[in-house]
């Protein structure tokens, strides 16, 4: 069975995952958990080993995504909306793929909530908790 997603569909899943791991980046520059930079890397690292469709959405190289925000607020009022859509538009057009992204996605945020020397800060497990009930709101 092939899979047709829509360029919109393309840019909702991709605004969602990169968005999950900017959310954590700019949660922690926010409460000093540690280096944003690192937090963004490892999280991109993560979701640049996706397979699946999923993979090669979140591999095209593109310049689709905003992920602008002057605050923390803004960037989750644009992004966490952005992973429920994206889990209710996979569960209806692909179930299993709708896995395979919310699984990339919280392999995204636990490689980011691990580039801190300890355990995370209590910021970002509370955003690690939002990113995750947003993707479960679906």
């Amino acid at each position: 069975m092939s899979i047709t997603l829509t360029d919109q569909d393309k840019t909702t899943l991709r605004t969602a995952a990169y968005g999950a791991v900017s959310l954590l980046a700019a949660a922690g520059a926010a409460g000093a958990a540690g280096s944003p930079h690192r937090i963004a890397t490892d999280g991109s690292l993560a979701l640049a080993s996706a397979t699946g469709l999923v993979g090669h959405v979140l591999a095209a190289k593109t310049k689709d995504i905003n992920l602008n925000g002057k605050s923390v607020a803004e960037l989750a009022d644009h992004v966490l909306p952005a992973l429920t859509a994206a889990m209710s538009l996979l569960k209806r057009q692909a179930p299993a793929e709708a896995d395979n992204f919310r699984n990339t996605v919280l392999v995204a945020i636990e490689a980011a909530a691990r580039a801190q020397k300890d355990q995370p800060s209590p910021t970002l497990a509370e955003m690690a908790r939002k990113i995750t009930g947003a993707l479960d709101a679906a």
